[in-house]
């Protein structure tokens, strides 16, 4: 992979580094109706889109969250503070995990937390949540870099520069995919163990009950 293209990678890094994402102190106290909702939340995450057409969040996808039980139903037509943090945790799992797996996350999170009045609340775990990945961000970046330059050198020994081109490129492109699918599995097994762990917990206390 020539130089030019290096460059481009270490430039996207840079750009993904500056992303606005929603920020702890950038949630209002006050509760929001439906329209403050989605434009709150394309405010501050319009930079993640793809493309321009692309929606953040649009008031179809907020009453299905409802729906399918992961979002609790707003108050007299209002989203509170908690209400916008669960909103965030869907959109960044929702790239990666189906509904139902986003389902087994939150359901403990909203029944435990959502509008607590002890520590933790929403408040403080999104708070811990919000430092730790963002204290990745470097780690990640020069995890990526890595893999650039891996791929960079391979396939060195193809004489045609357009193809050697298009497999560095294919191998960088193969290498995050790798990387994605790894975590995908982890997540999916640390999911799945926790919902076994959980049935039986509800399995032993309903055996209790009787």
């Amino acid at each position: 992979m020539n130089n030019d293209y290096t460059n481009f990678v270490a430039d996207v890094l840079k750009r993904l580094a500056r992303l606005n994402y929603i920020k702890p102190g950038d949630v209002p106290n006050i509760s929001l109706y439906m329209d403050q909702v989605t434009t709150f939340m394309d405010e501050h995450l319009s930079d993640s889109k793809r493309h321009e057409e692309d929606k953040i969040l649009t008031k179809t996808m907020i009453n299905n969250y409802t729906k399918n039980n992961l979002l609790p139903a707003p108050v007299k037509k209002k989203y509170s503070k908690d209400h916008l943090y669960i909103l965030a945790f869907i959109y960044y799992f929702k790239s990666l995990l189906p509904i139902g797996d986003i389902q087994k996350l939150l359901e403990p999170l909203t029944e435990n937390f959502f509008d607590a009045k002890h520590f933790p609340d929403l408040d403080n775990i999104y708070k811990e949540v919000y430092n730790m990945c963002k204290s990745q961000i470097s780690g990640l970046s020069r995890d990526i870099m890595d893999k650039a330059k891996l791929s960079g050198n391979s396939f060195d020994k193809v004489s045609d520069e357009d193809q050697r081109d298009f497999l560095q490129f294919f191998s960088l492109v193969s290498l995050l995919s790798f990387d994605v699918y790894m975590k995908k599995n982890m997540i999916e097994n640390l999911i799945d163990d926790f919902a076994r762990k959980q049935n039986k917990k509800d399995e032993n206390s309903e055996k209790r009950k009787k």
